[in-house]
């Protein structure tokens, strides 16, 4: 059966590349993709596929019930695009300006409905269900994977999967770990407020500008000598604002920046810390600083027993190059949530093209052919968890 499906998806590789790049040219960012919802709504009508819209928010799911008994498997792919202005010199380069795909969601969109279609012409042939999952907002915390779950797409659902495709990794390999793959991302906002004056006079003043600064220092300094070295956290201060005219002394200083870590314990340990340090500096220099720290997706840890089973399927793939294990990413995912509800593993694919750009850059891409390899990957593991 899985040769069967394989044939099915290798056929229609140049549907999923017209989809794909369909997307990539008509992005829409976190929360606002009506458009794309109602593309992937229709496929699925088109198809005589059991179809939910609005779950969630923009979210989409579809359903395949087998004609023999067996477990729900969830499949799911995010579809919400980025506010970057598209900097690629390709046909398929984003026609919305300041927006774009620049995360590989238009693939993974194109990947899981090209499979739905392989896998519903076999639904005779098929046992148990099959949940395919297209989850909007990925990008832009709370998320749409939350508000899905708690609108019923994992209800009845034993087991999910889940992949990105990865624009540094190598094409046709498939990457995964056991327990924390991605990190959980936070964010904190640190307003200073000092007492602006005469830049000649800066004795009668207290500069925020140079408070802020000590407390940048102050804050690099809470991994390296708070977290254990053991564990893993990082912290980066993003921007650092304060407007005024050359001869003027700040009043005022804004930081913002963001914390990853892989564990509640230094989750927890690097919130309290940097309180701790605001609350130091802000007496050291007799002035007000507030700190907002705001948590975002939880860390995403795999299930032991479903990585190992997934590694095995994509090890018995003669068309893929291999699995690999790999280290921990400090990125963000809301797929975090589902595999706190369910069991099941998130894991890579590599899709690295000739001219190699990072996530969330302007000119990121991807290779395509890597869009089969996670279809093929999917696949298999959906049908081969049956047994």
């Amino acid at each position: 059966m899985r040769e069967q499906l394989f044939k099915k998806l290798e056929q229609s590789y140049g549907d999923m590349v017209e989809i794909r790049r369909y997307l990539h040219m008509n992005p829409e960012v976190s929360f606002k993709e009506e458009k794309t919802a109602a593309y992937i709504a229709d496929f699925y009508k088109q198809l005589g596929m059991e179809v939910r819209t609005g779950v969630g928010g923009n979210g989409i799911t579809a359903k395949i019930k087998g004609a023999k008994p067996g477990k729900t498997v969830a499949l799911r792919a995010d579809f919400d695009a980025l506010p970057i202005q598209d900097q690629k010199d390709a046909p398929y380069a984003s026609t919305v300006p300041g927006v774009m795909h620049a995360c590989g969601h238009d693939g993974h969109t194109a990947t899981l409905l090209q499979l739905a279609k392989a896998m519903n012409e076999m639904r005779e042939e098929l046992a148990g269900e099959y949940v395919f999952i297209h989850q909007h907002a990925e990008e832009s915390a709370p998320g749409g994977a939350i508000a899905m779950i708690e609108d019923g797409c994992l209800e009845g659902v034993d087991v999910i999967f889940g992949t990105h495709l990865w624009s540094l990794f190598e094409p046709g390999v498939i990457y995964y770990a056991a327990g924390p793959i991605m990190a959980a991302a936070d964010r904190f906002k640190i307003t200073i407020q000092g007492a602006g004056g005469h830049g000649a006079s800066p004795h009668q003043t207290k500069d925020a500008i140079v408070i802020g600064s000590q407390l940048v220092i102050n804050l690099q300094q809470l991994v390296s000598r708070r977290v254990d070295p053991i564990d893993s956290a990082v912290l980066s201060v993003g921007s650092f604002v304060s407007e005024n005219a050359y001869n003027v002394i700040a009043d005022q200083a804004v930081l913002t920046g963001t914390v990853r870590s892989f564990t509640n314990d230094v989750r927890n340990l690097m919130e309290q810390e940097i309180q701790r340090v605001v609350k130091g500096t802000a007496i050291a220099h007799d002035c007000e600083i507030t700190a907002e720290y705001f948590r975002g997706y939880p860390a995403v840890v795999n299930h032991e027993k479903e990585t190992d089973f997934l590694k095995q399927v994509a090890e018995s793939i003669p068309e893929l190059k291999g699995a690999v294990q790999m280290q921990p990413q400090m990125g963000g995912e809301d797929f975090a949530y589902y595999l706190e509800k369910v069991p099941g593993t998130f894991f890579f694919t590599g899709a690295r093209p000739k001219d190699a750009f990072p996530h969330h850059h302007p000119r990121f891409d991807i290779d395509e052919q890597a869009m089969l390899a996670a279809a093929k990957t999917l696949g298999a593991a959906a049908l081969e968890y049956q047994n």
